[in-house]
């Protein structure tokens, strides 16, 4: 099993910044990525970035394009989310969630921490 606890999130302006993170305990040596989604009111869950356990590999959903960082400590067991020029729209619940393989699912999810970004 691998649990996952997000923290970081709030209430910023436009424009500003957050960084997320995600701890994560259990069986870490079987993790082969992580990655963060978000999910907006009335809207369907959406990819937002994602990073193999043992770095070398990072992906973007292009609206987040140069203003969004995911990164690894792998000694603290914790990902990332530094997130610049917050707009709007980024307004969503985010989940951090881990893949033991390439081919499969993400199949373990964190509760999600909220990001509010007013105009």
């Amino acid at each position: 099993q691998v649990q996952l606890v997000e923290s970081g999130g709030g209430l910023v302006q436009a424009g500003g910044s957050l960084r997320l993170s995600c701890a994560v305990s259990g069986r870490t040596f079987s993790i082969y990525r992580m990655a963060w989604f978000r999910q907006a009111p009335g809207k369907e869950r959406e990819f937002v970035a994602a990073i193999n356990w043992t770095g070398g590999y990072t992906y973007y959903v292009d609206s987040v394009k140069g203003r969004f960082t995911i990164s690894m400590d792998n000694a603290k067991n914790t990902v990332y989310l530094q997130m610049n020029s917050l707009k709007p729209e980024d307004t969503a619940v985010y989940h951090c969630a881990a893949k033991l393989g390439p081919s499969i699912n993400y199949n373990y999810w964190g509760q999600g921490t909220q990001v509010t970004v007013s105009s």
